[in-house]
């Protein structure tokens, strides 16, 4: 009784994170495609491209933050998440056919990420 159990709230903790996951990533194609809409010279041809651009900007801080331990968010982590922020958001078209975005833009983008992020409900970090 007890190993079955045990297997039960395995496979709930897995469908947990799975929708944990889909979430933070639908999140972060609502963000982006608030802030392309928003920001002059930020432009997303499609939802391909968005979905795509979503998926590398998560994959992206997942890994800033992994090996860094510094979160890439342009608003509540000062200075270095803004960089940050900017720099994700303008390396992220090397990745991503139809997401532009120039320097200026990528600055003003994170500043319009941090802002729509912020006021979306959803886990804050």
């Amino acid at each position: 009784m007890e190993n079955g159990q045990t297997n039960s709230q395995a496979r709930g903790n897995t469908t947990s994170t799975v929708w944990q996951i889909i979430g933070r990533l639908v999140t972060a194609a609502v963000v982006l495609a608030i802030t392309a809409f928003f920001t002059p010279g930020f432009q997303i041809n499609n939802i391909w491209s968005l979905a795509a651009a979503a998926i590398v900007l998560t994959v992206i801080d997942y890994l800033i933050t992994k090996f860094t331990g510094l979160h890439a968010s342009s608003f509540g982590k000062g200075f270095v998440g803004f960089v940050l922020s900017a720099i994700v958001l303008y390396v992220t078209q090397y990745f991503v056919a139809g997401y532009t975005v120039s320097w200026m833009a990528a600055i003003i983008g994170a500043i319009v990420y941090g802002v729509v992020d912020y006021f979306l409900p959803g886990e804050q970090q």
